[in-house]
């Protein structure tokens, strides 16, 4: 078995990234990354606490939910989830988030990382009051470095592609799998059923 330790070992394999790669990231929001972030109905959001236990979470809501404050700051409203708080509890441990964005039928994404806080302050919550379900706390993200992601990921994976559409029913019902997990008892909860009971928080 051949285990890659060091940076030296794995620069043998790949070659040094060009000076293009290395310069697209910048350290502010400018016009093509704020109209990115209009145009987006979707973020995923990265992070771990302090014992370097990671997760990623999606976030969505219609085109431009994420906000721009100013040149170095996004605001992202905390919608209705699960209740773990796996995100909110890293960010309180670590102060750190990284995001990626997309928006349907385009292949390029935005990747956007910096220090991350939980706020409450009534100014910030009155830019989402239009929202169905306002937010408690918004995620405020400072940016530390910005740049966008080639496409060739979502080449690839043909992801937006509708030929690539996979019918919900080769996969057991979410009510079936969490039932497996959990191993619950009682009576499987079926998609039709969990549909119905989501729509009330989206």
């Amino acid at each position: 078995m051949s285990i890659i330790r060091t940076q030296a070992e794995l620069r043998t394999l790949y070659a040094a990234p060009t000076p293009r790669v290395l310069r697209k990231e910048v350290n502010a929001i400018d016009s093509h990354i704020e109209r990115f972030i209009g145009l987006s109905p979707f973020v995923v959001v990265a992070s771990g606490d302090d014992q370097l236990h990671l997760d990623a979470s999606p976030r969505g809501g219609e085109p431009g939910f994420v906000q721009v404050l100013d040149a170095q700051t996004l605001l992202v409203p905390d919608a209705p989830g699960n209740n773990r708080l796996d995100t909110l509890q890293n960010i309180l441990a670590t102060s750190q988030a990284a995001l990626l964005f997309f928006i349907p039928g385009v292949d390029e994404m935005l990747r956007i990382h910096g220090t991350a806080t939980l706020r409450t302050d009534a100014d910030l919550l009155a830019r989402f009051a239009q929202a169905a379900r306002p937010p408690k706390l918004v995620i405020e993200v400072k940016v530390r470095g910005a740049y966008m992601h080639c496409a060739k990921a979502m080449m690839r994976s043909r992801l937006w592609s509708s030929d690539s559409r996979v019918d919900r029913g080769q996969l057991p019902s979410m009510g079936e799998i969490i039932k497996d997990h959990a191993q619950l008892e009682g009576p499987v909860e079926t998609q039709e059923e969990m549909l119905k009971r989501y729509a009330a928080d989206l």
